[in-house]
Formats: structure tokens, C-alpha cells, sequence
């Protein structure tokens, strides 16, 4: 699985940290999106989906490999 967040679309509603807080971090001055796993395991798999579904922006991209 590839990761990408499109800062630009991002309205900073936390959801994606919510979800999967090992992978999506907020920027402090603004709390915008900040990718910390752009290839996230297996392990991490099902949050970082949820996290997806749950962007009221869809500012979160998966690529799935395989």
C-alpha cells in the first residue's frame, strides 16, 4: 500500500489521526495533514483505510499494491 495526502484539500479535521495515529500526524500551527508512512505495513492496513473513508475532504489517496 502507497499513501498520498493532498495538503492543499485538507480542512484539518483530525479524522485521519483519529484513525491511524501511527501514520498521519497535524501540523501544529494549522492542523493540516502530515504523512509520517507513506508505504504503511500490513499492520496498519485497516486503520489507514478507515482513515481514508473518514476525510470529509478526501485528501487521502491509497494505492494498493499487488
Amino acid at each position: 500500500m502507497r499513501v498520498t495526502v493532498d495538503q492543499d484539500r485538507c480542512v484539518s479535521s483530525g479524522q485521519c489521526v483519529l484513525n491511524a495515529m501511527d501514520v498521519f500526524d497535524q501540523r501544529d500551527d494549522d492542523g493540516v495533514v502530515e504523512l509520517l508512512m507513506p508505504e504503511p505495513g500490513p499492520e496498519y492496513a485497516d486503520e489507514t483505510r478507515k482513515a481514508a473513508a473518514a476525510c470529509p475532504a478526501l485528501a487521502i489517496h491509497i494505492e494498493e499494491h499487488g
